[in-house]
């Protein structure tokens, strides 16, 4: 390896590095009060966050380092079996009014455009081609987005999960908020000073267990298994979280990046059911390095049916190389999965990124 050669690898791995590291954790995130769900507030050591239960193992020196070598040969990888695309209508969804149906449509990753109640919502926007601190190093994507940003409709609100670099993408947020200076954007505590810096000031933090009144609708900031980081030194500084989206005639449901963990069946009792829950079922491989903070396919369906979900949708999968398993294996073992456990095959959305749905 030449010098240069050597200098590109470390800095690929340090780009990496911000992505996969030990988060702490808590027993008390998430209780259950006299028969009736309670979401407490996020428990926190000292300037950091942390998790329910056990403290999340990303596995062994020997398990991370050659996974971090690996992801170099995401330059190589062609994207076959990538998630297949078709072109969204988007008149259509210019056009939404309040009493029109609502719907979901899949940008690509965990980037949800979501109408309901009147009001349109993203969810973790994520435009750019490389989440990385050092693009052009880092995962690269197979797939575009499926509409181009000046393309969309009128966004109300995003909500944001947590601040790794695929799911809090500040080119495409910066964006957003150009196009759109009225467009809020949620976030869990300690995220929205980084936004103000970029000059996004329509930002409003929440912890788990509050949540916003946005016209009918009720935006709630709700526990998820995962961490936080940004550089080498902000490791769970910031929060994570999932989130529910509740209205009149519809209750959504987005996971964020999550482990599987008993939340799911407390936030189920404190919001359930869900019309559409949208699970995480990608970056599960090595398993000993990904289990505690991303979910395989079988758990997001476990996960689906914790949560009271009539039906789940799929993302967070074939858009990035973030992990071991082959492109077109997550949504495979969903839909299998989703048989297999009582959710039902057509339960169970894989869309093709594009496609839009009425729940």
């Amino acid at each position: 390896m030449t010098f240069t050669q050597h200098t590109i690898a470390l800095l690929f791995l340090s780009a990496l590095l911000v992505h996969f590291e030990i988060a702490e954790a808590s027993d008390d995130a998430v209780a259950v009060v006299e028969g009736a769900a309670l979401i407490k507030a996020a428990p926190r050591h000292r300037d950091t966050y942390a998790n329910p239960g056990e403290s999340l193992s990303h596995g062994s020196f020997g398990v991370r380092v050659p996974f971090m070598l690996r992801r170099l040969g995401t330059y190589f990888r062609d994207g076959r079996n990538a998630p297949e695309q078709q072109t969204p209508d988007t008149a259509q969804l210019r056009s939404y009014v309040k009493d029109g149906p609502p719907t979901v449509t899949w940008i690509g990753h965990s980037t949800l455009l979501v109408q309901m109640g009147g009001l349109t919502f993203l969810t973790d926007p994520i435009w750019s081609n490389i989440p990385s601190p050092l693009p052009p190093l880092g995962p690269r994507r197979f797939v575009p987005p499926a509409v181009a940003i000046n393309e969309l409709p009128t966004i109300d609100f995003v909500m944001i999960s947590h601040n790794h670099y695929d799911h809090l993408d500040l080119p495409t947020l910066r964006a957003l908020a150009r196009r759109n200076p009225q467009t809020l954007f949620l976030v869990p505590l300690g995220n929205a000073a980084l936004l103000q810096r970029h000059g996004i000031d329509n930002v409003r933090e929440l912890d788990w267990g509050e949540s916003v009144e946005l016209a009918g609708l009720t935006v709630h900031c709700l526990p998820a298994q995962h961490w936080s980081k940004r550089s080498l030194t902000d490791t769970n500084k910031a929060l994570w979280s999932s989130w529910a989206v509740i209205g009149e005639r519809r209750r959504f449901y987005h996971a964020g990046d999550t482990g599987y963990f008993a939340g799911f069946k407390q936030i189920a009792d404190y919001l359930g059911p869900f019309d559409l829950a949208a699970v995480p079922i990608g970056a599960y491989a090595p398993r000993q390095m990904m289990r505690a903070s991303h979910m395989n396919p079988e758990e997001a369906v476990s996960a689906a049916l914790d949560l009271d979900a009539k039906t789940a949708v799929a993302m967070h999968f074939g858009t990035f190389d973030l992990s071991d398993e082959p492109l077109n294996q997550p949504p495979r073992r969903f839909k299998q999965a989703a048989a297999a456990q009582g959710l039902g095959e057509q339960q169970a959305w894989v869309l093709k990124i594009g496609e839009t749905r009425s729940f």
